[in-house]
Parts: structure tokens; C-alpha cells; sequence
């Protein structure tokens, strides 16, 4: 371990031999960080956290604290953090509040300045939190859903595989996969440009967006457009998980917000 002789380490803190450790950190036991990671200056990695390997934690992040949660009594709850995430300065990232459980941040994660992920969290792989973006209490993002800054998530909400949120955006209902996020708890349209970058196919991409007409645009309820969508789609992995993550929604999916020059731009190839 490179330690700056500032940082003070609990002995029983489990650290593999090349992690560095910048000034003025404090590490809690029982601990375990793995080979690669880098933590810089100001971080407190609090106890009961497990931080895979590669991983580049910045300034003044607090990892593993206590839950903010007004039932939260003092158990053996954990932190899990998976490998080679960027966590940036300053973010925040509570334990579970109940004994055994954990917040767990799985693979090549991005999480800018000042973002928040809040108790029982669990986030996928490659996913990105902008400045500032907020995560309640068992928020469930997919992977490569992106976050921008200051977009606030409500306890309990799930915010599906490449989904995009607009910044400044509040969601206190599920965000289907794919979909571009806005506002209050709507969407506009389909996330085309992430869907290119993550190799999705284009007819692929056709089959996703001819389901969100249906779900938000043929004038059906969400259990009937879902059934249309079972009828009416040919079948492939995406449309499975598409209608997989509509039947699974327990607080109801966002609405759909109209705007002609937004619904323009999400169909564009």
C-alpha cells in the first residue's frame, strides 16, 4: 500500500499492496479495498465497505456512511463497490439501512462531482451520474443509463438500460429502457443516438421505437399497449426486456410529454 503519512488506516483494514492512499484520507475497519484503486486526498471510506479493483475515488468522496434514514438503527449493513468506476469529488454513497443488505455500484461507473446515491441503491455497469444528479433510497439504475446533472430520483423509482434524463428533471415514477427522460416523471421519445453508440442494430432500434409508439402514442393503457406490443413486435432480446421492465413497475411508468421537435430528434437516425 502507498500511503501519504497523513492519512490515518484502522490496522484491521484489508488493502491490497498497490492501492494508493492521498492525504488526510481516513479508512474504517472492516474494509476491503482491492489491487489498483486509487483514493485521493479528504476521502473517509467508512466501515463495512467493499471496493473492487481499479477504481479512482476523488477528493473529499464519502463512501459507506451511515444511511440518511430515520429508521436506520446501527447493524452490520454494507457498501459494494464493483471495479474501474471514476467516482469524482465529492459524492456521497450511503449503506444499506437494514442488517445483511447493501448499496452495491456494480462495473465502469461514472459518477461526477456532488452526485448522491442513497441507501440500497444499485447501480448496473456503465452508467453515468452527472454533477449533482440525486439518487433516493432502492433507486435501481440499469446499465448505460445516463444521468445529468442535478436530475433528482424519487426512493424506490428504476431507471431502465440506456435510458437518457435530461438535467434539472425530477422522476418519482420508473423510466422505461431506451427512452429519453424530462421534466416531471415524462418522457419524449427514444434515446436513438445511445442506442448507435451501444451497438444496438438498426433494425433493432425500428422494433424499440415502433413499441414506444405504441406504448405512449396509440392512445392505449399500459397494460394494453403492453399486449399490443407482445402481438404486434417481433420478438428479440431488447423488446423482451422492454416489456419485462413495463410488467415489473410497481409506482407506474413516466407519462409522455408532446413536443414536436423533441419527438422529432428522438426518431432521427
Amino acid at each position: 500500500m502507498k500511503r501519504h503519512p497523513t492519512a490515518i488506516i484502522d490496522p484491521k483494514a484489508e488493502i491490497d499492496d498497490d492501492v494508493i492512499i492521498g492525504p488526510y484520507c481516513i479508512i474504517e475497519s472492516p474494509v476491503r479495498i482491492a489491487s489498483g484503486t486509487e483514493i485521493m486526498a479528504h476521502s473517509y471510506i467508512c466501515s463495512h465497505s467493499e471496493i473492487g479493483k481499479n477504481n479512482v475515488i476523488h477528493m473529499g468522496v464519502i463512501l459507506g456512511h451511515v444511511p440518511q434514514h430515520l429508521g436506520y438503527k446501527k447493524c452490520a449493513s454494507f457498501t459494494r463497490i464493483g471495479d474501474r468506476n471514476v467516482i469524482r469529488e465529492y459524492v456521497t454513497i450511503h449503506r444499506s439501512w437494514e442488517e445483511g443488505k447493501a448499496t452495491e455500484i456494480g462495473n465502469d461507473n461514472f459518477l461526477m462531482a456532488t452526485s448522491h446515491v442513497g441507501h440500497d441503491c444499485k447501480i448496473g455497469n456503465n452508467v453515468v451520474m452527472a454533477n449533482g444528479a440525486l439518487l433516493g433510497g432502492h433507486v435501481i439504475v440499469h446499465d448505460r443509463a445516463f444521468l445529468s446533472g442535478h436530475s433528482t430520483f424519487h426512493q424506490f423509482v428504476r431507471i431502465g438500460k440506456l435510458a437518457m434524463v435530461s438535467g434539472l428533471s425530477g422522476t418519482s415514477k420508473d423510466i422505461p429502457p431506451f427512452c429519453i427522460a424530462l421534466g416531471r416523471s415524462q418522457v419524449s421519445g427514444v434515446n436513438v443516438v445511445g442506442m448507435r453508440r451501444a451497438g444496438i442494430p438498426q433494425k433493432t432500434r425500428t422494433l424499440i421505437k415502433n413499441a414506444f409508439r405504441i406504448l405512449y402514442r396509440s392512445g392505449l393503457n399500459v397494460s394494453h399497449a403492453v399486449d399490443a406490443i407482445e402481438k404486434e413486435i417481433p420478438e428479440c432480446e431488447e423488446i423482451l426486456y422492454f416489456v419485462q421492465f413495463i410488467k415489473e413497475s410497481k409506482r407506474g411508468i413516466c407519462s409522455f410529454y408532446r413536443d414536436q421537435d423533441l419527438e422529432k430528434d428522438s426518431e432521427q437516425e
